[in-house]
């Protein structure tokens, strides 16, 4: 099991302190906890603070039709969240996946797309599913980091078996969200602070800081273009120890 959480404690401005004692730029405490699914060929249990995501990943032999003749490999997502995994229960979704699942899942596979060498992982699918166990706002940022890391043990297992030579996996990458409230950039938004943001940002990045897809609305006003950087460069701050995070797991495995 691994956690961490940036310290502030030795910070000045007590004042700025949050409702939960985070500063502005603090994680919540982050938390993996690994084999969460011991079937499958990856998998862990990721915790954002309250938010719970199990992430599994599979390996299927073979990809989808569209893409056979490409001799490159692929990456999925289904994301689900379970119905009480929020303060009031959440029907099913039988009749198909809604908008927001959709949106969701597509975000987490290209997400680890990007940070996977497709040519290398031949031609096999991996598909990440994300369950949301329970739900504190950073549902998705905390799928992303969580299906990285499953992502990652799956390509090691190919790679220690000799199915591949070199794994596929060619950096690490993560999510996290930042939002705007009472005028003050705030990273990583529980559900009471993103259900009041004047703006709320999902960013996926790389540790060294090159940006792979930003998800942003104001909700009221439009944001300056400072705000914006600001908002932006506290995300990608986040998303630097949410990286070490991942590295130091995958060191412990």
């Amino acid at each position: 099991m691994t956690a961490v959480g940036l310290d502030r404690s030795k910070e000045p401005g007590d004042e700025l302190r949050r409702a939960d004692g985070r500063h502005p730029a603090d994680l919540r405490p982050v938390v993996v906890e690994a084999d969460s699914s011991p079937y499958a060929e990856g998998s862990c249990l990721i915790s954002f603070g309250s938010t719970r995501v199990l992430c599994t990943a599979s390996v299927e032999e073979g990809v989808p039709a569209w893409r056979e003749a490409s001799g490159y490999g692929w990456i999925t997502a289904e994301y689900g969240m379970l119905p009480r995994s929020t303060h009031t229960r959440r029907s099913r979704e039988r009749g198909g996946t809604g908008g927001r699942t959709q949106e969701i899942q597509r975000l987490i596979g290209r997400a680890l797309r990007a940070s996977t060498d497709l040519e290398r992982l031949g031609s096999r699918t991996v598909l990440i599913d994300a369950d949301v166990l329970q739900a504190d706002g950073g549902t998705r940022t905390a799928a992303v980091t969580g299906g990285w890391i499953a992502l990652a043990l799956a390509a090691r297992g190919l790679t220690r078996r000799g199915v591949l030579a070199d794994s596929p996996i060619r950096e690490p990458l993560a999510a996290v969200s930042v939002g705007m409230i009472d005028h003050r950039p705030l990273l990583d938004l529980d559900y009471s602070e993103d259900s009041r943001a004047e703006m709320d940002m999902n960013v996926v990045a790389t540790g060294d800081g090159r940006i792979v897809e930003v998800q942003g609305t104001a909700e009221g006003l439009p944001v300056q273009r400072a705000a914006f950087r600001e908002m932006l460069d506290l995300a990608l701050g986040g998303i630097e120890s949410l990286v070490q995070v991942q590295r130091e797991f995958m060191e412990a495995r």
